[in-house]
């Protein structure tokens, strides 16, 4: 009998984790936008000192990417926003990450096919 209650005790509380979990929340591109917006100044420049908030915004965005399709997403997102704002220096974007510190698995750039990364 104690044997039994302990077997529903134990299967309540993996219910309970299982339903209390926080859902998964995907990285949208205003996310990204917002986050990676303190580098839009710099890419547009002839170079320079990176702004201390662009390299914060990218450390944010790679620690919030920490799944496939996350770093998908982020990719697209990325491509997409540059592709809309004009005069954005392609090889400044790709130095971006060594210049703040940060290793990602993909190549910024244009021409990146962001469902290869895995």
């Amino acid at each position: 009998m104690a044997s039994s209650m302990s077997l529903k005790l134990a299967c309540l509380v993996v219910l309970c984790l299982v339903v209390g979990a926080p859902l998964a929340r995907a990285i949208t591109c205003g996310q990204v936008t917002s986050t990676l917006g303190p580098c839009i100044p710099y890419l547009k420049s002839p170079g320079g000192a990176v702004p201390p908030a662009c390299c914060s915004g990218i450390k944010t965005l790679n620690g919030a990417a920490q799944t496939t399709p996350d770093r998908q997403a982020a990719c697209n997102c990325i491509k997409s926003a540059a592709a809309s704002i004009p005069g954005i220096n392609v090889g400044l974007a790709a130095g971006l990450p060594g210049k703040c510190g940060v290793s990602i698995l993909y190549q910024i750039s244009p021409s990146t096919d962001c469902k290869s990364i895995k």
